[in-house]
């Protein structure tokens, strides 16, 4: 009898190496990393699923840290991580630190520079 093959997105051999680092961990079912691989993409689906929400009701194209941390303190699913997010600052913070959120760039001073076209190939 052949053995049955599990598309995983996660390494189940780096999950069961990882597994094997812990002492207390003794020998290891064959089918336990690969079900820990899959509830841990079910997790991340579950994670990024929420944090785009949190990106779109704020009117983002692109989701970014802040939208992450904002839906970790407003799920409560994801409780468990708000003391992973609580040292990331809240947007509000940098936007009132930096004006209009723009982050200066050191030796930069306040000028509007045009965005560079480049035409053609590069040799």
């Amino acid at each position: 009898m052949a053995k049955k093959r599990y598309k995983t997105k996660f390494p189940v051999a780096r999950i069961k190496k990882i597994m094997r680092l812990d002492e207390e961990v003794g020998k290891v079912a064959q089918v336990t990393p690969v079900l820990i691989s899959k509830s841990l993409e079910l997790f991340m689906q579950s994670l990024i699923d929420e944090t785009c929400k949190e990106t779109r009701n704020r009117g983002a194209k692109k989701m970014s840290v802040s939208h992450l941390k904002r839906c970790i303190m407003n799920t409560e699913k994801f409780d468990f991580l708000k003391d992973i997010v609580s040292s990331i600052p809240d947007p509000v913070e940098s936007i009132e630190n930096n004006e209009a959120g723009k982050i200066p760039v050191k030796g930069e001073k306040d000028k509007e520079t045009k965005p560079r076209v480049t035409r053609g190939k590069r040799k």
